[in-house]
């Protein structure tokens, strides 16, 4: 999982690619929007789902061996310096690595190349998984 090129000004992570593979040795399909939850110190019973809002149509998207599919989450931003804050007054929360179901799919653990992911209100926008990476 990267940072995504594209998103919203902040301190905080922002916006995030996740980047699927199809390990298996047989074409899947995938299809829909994917669940977000930050991952509970290393135990599942301790994750924090975030309320997830689709963006976009969900189309299949069949993923050949070795075959590639994406989403972008995008965050409630977190602003400011050093800690930061939140708009909304909550506070910041920052998870080392999520867990994002795919459907049809299953769960799966994913960290940033580069840090921890900061956000606010336990909100995620999620596009629908596509053939297409986004930026």
């Amino acid at each position: 999982m990267r940072q995504a090129e594209d998103r919203p000004d902040g301190t905080g992570t922002g916006a995030a690619v996740v980047r699927f593979t199809n390990t298996s040795a047989v074409p899947c399909t995938v299809q829909g929007h994917p669940t977000v939850a930050g991952a509970g110190n290393g135990s599942p019973d301790k994750n924090h789902p975030l309320a997830v809002t689709p963006s976009g149509a969900a189309s299949k998207v069949l993923l050949a061996p070795g075959g590639k599919a994406w989403t972008k989450l995008t965050f409630v931003q977190v602003q400011g310096e050093a800690d930061g804050y939140c708009e909304s007054g909550s506070t910041p929360v920052t998870y080392p690595t999520l867990v994002v179901g795919l459907p049809g799919a299953g769960s799966h653990q994913v960290a940033l190349d580069d840090g921890v992911l900061a956000e606010c209100d336990d909100t995620v926008t999620v596009t629908a998984v596509s053939a297409t990476e986004p930026s």
